[in-house]
């Protein structure tokens, strides 16, 4: 019984026209595009992360003999709020927010092949220890850097693919 349903369920997955993005591993056409993106440099510290995070998402990126064919322009607006005040005005919470515009240029042409943004937002305790506030100010921002750098990657990967469904 279990045999027939993995079967059936195989046949079902199989129609319905879903198709791995990566498949071939490193050989695959998805793979191999990603390698041919160049990342520009990004201003400021989060940039610094968010850059980092892409080449590392991006594989080889440029290096190893591929020739860039794209360049990713990214734009980076970082934000720290404070809010939930205490009765005594002290701050209890902050909300750091992390958004990227992101254009994937072609190098031949010079043409925008993709123009999108990506985002995303942490909430931090803030505690009596000032070192423990900026440890968690920091790793938000770590974490956030890696989490913008993979939307952004899976956004181009669709696009190289040729599929712009998101």
């Amino acid at each position: 019984m279990r045999a027939f349903a993995a079967l059936f369920g195989a046949i079902l997955l199989a129609g319905c026209g879903l198709q791995p993005m990566y498949a071939g591993g490193g050989n695959a056409a998805v793979a191999r595009g990603l390698a041919t993106v160049q990342v520009s440099a990004i201003e400021g510290k989060a940039g610094w992360l968010v850059r980092n995070a892409l080449v590392d998402e991006l594989g080889m990126s440029g290096k190893g003999g591929a020739t860039p064919r794209y360049r990713l322009d990214v734009r980076l607006d970082d934000k720290l709020e404070s809010f939930a005040l205490l009765a005594d005005n002290t701050v209890s919470r902050e909300r750091r927010t992390l958004r990227a515009r992101y254009q994937l240029v072609d190098l031949n042409s010079g043409a925008v092949v993709l123009d999108a943004t990506a985002g995303t937002d942490a909430g931090i305790d803030v505690v009596s220890s000032d070192y423990a506030t900026i440890a968690a100010e920091q790793t938000a921002l770590e974490n956030m850097s890696k989490d913008v750098a993979s939307r952004i990657v899976t956004s181009v990967a669709l696009r190289l693919r040729g599929d712009t469904r998101q």
